[in-house]
């Protein structure tokens, strides 16, 4: 499947085709084994190719990283990325996104990820782009502002964002985009996120799986912090869960000194505020680590609260 025949010596696969196959690769699948049994079966002919990847990291990244390796040696593998690119532009069905709970969502952004795939095919069945194109391909895809944007790119969007949302005057619009944003962030670091904005209380109730843990999500942004009858409610929806449900309490403008010291012996859930979430989207923690990391400290204090900023200066 993999020796396609288009290859063409002096000709080069365009900067944006790449950038299509990695994005494609990242939307066909939702889960990571599907995704990973996918490469290591399209790829078996050159096992190099994915030496040392570690599938545990983001589908993003490590989609990014495969396709890094082929652009990097194209002399060698342009047969092999050009037979990639046929097979996934000629997907019709995506059987992984359909067992999701949103999937019509996850085929539609698939489908749009694989069309738009499907237009460098295309080109490429009849004619290579020559060299001299190459350069100006390079500086287009550059100034490219959509589909290709890479993670660090989808990070810096998602921080414009959140500070547009910090302005905003109207607290229930800003609550349904709360939302969106929440959604796309979990959504980028392989959270597999299920929320729902609920008017009546102001709150964005859901859950997202992490490790081998699944989480019940509060998120709040109220005009003050969250105070301690807020976090009772959702320890007890913990405590009637499963045995590795965990929850995560979100409040963009924080938590009170009651609603902490209530749970800092003991505790079934973790605390996220907009101070956390602005580290993530500056890039100065990833959101799994951070996520990793006050799940540790919960587990070997007792405490629901413990703020990127202490985990930066190595507390």
């Amino acid at each position: 499947m993999m020796s396609s025949g288009m290859a063409s010596a002096g000709k080069q696969i365009s900067p944006a085709a790449y950038g299509a196959l990695a994005n494609a690769l990242t939307a066909i699948f939702w889960n990571k084994k599907p995704f990973e049994r996918y490469l290591r079966r399209a790829l078996r002919g050159h096992p190099e190719l994915l030496a040392q990847i570690d599938f545990n990291d983001l589908k993003r990244v490590v989609a990014e990283e495969v396709v890094d390796r082929l652009m990097a040696k194209e002399h060698q593998y342009q047969d092999v990325t050009l037979g990639l690119m046929l097979d996934i532009s000629n997907m019709e069905t995506f059987s992984n996104l359909e067992q999701q709970t949103d999937r019509t969502h996850l085929v539609s952004q698939a489908a749009v990820a694989v069309a738009d795939l499907r237009r460098f095919t295309a080109q490429y069945g009849e004619l290579l782009k020559a060299h001299a194109d190459f350069a100006k391909d390079l500086e287009e895809y550059r100034r490219s502002a959509t589909k290709q944007r890479n993670f660090s790119e989808s990070l810096d969007l998602l921080k414009a964002e959140f500070l547009a949302l910090q302005a905003s005057s109207d607290p229930q619009q800003r609550g349904r985009a709360f939302e969106g944003f929440l959604y796309r962030l979990f959504e980028l670091f392989d959270l597999e996120p299920q929320l729902a904005y609920n008017l009546e209380f102001q709150q964005i109730d859901g859950s997202l799986t992490f490790d081998t843990d699944d989480y019940i999500v509060e998120a709040k942004w109220l005009k003050g912090s969250v105070e301690f009858k807020d976090v009772v409610l959702l320890n007890e929806k913990v405590l009637r869960k499963g045995r590795n449900t965990l929850g995560l309490f979100i409040s963009v403008n924080g938590f009170s000194a009651g609603a902490i010291d209530a749970y800092r012996e003991k505790t079934s859930f973790i605390t996220i505020d907009g101070s956390d979430l602005y580290y993530v989207l500056d890039q100065r923690i990833r959101l799994d680590d951070l996520l990793r990391r006050k799940r540790r400290y919960a587990s070997d204090t007792g405490s629901c609260y413990f703020p990127a900023s202490e985990i930066l200066q190595g507390f």
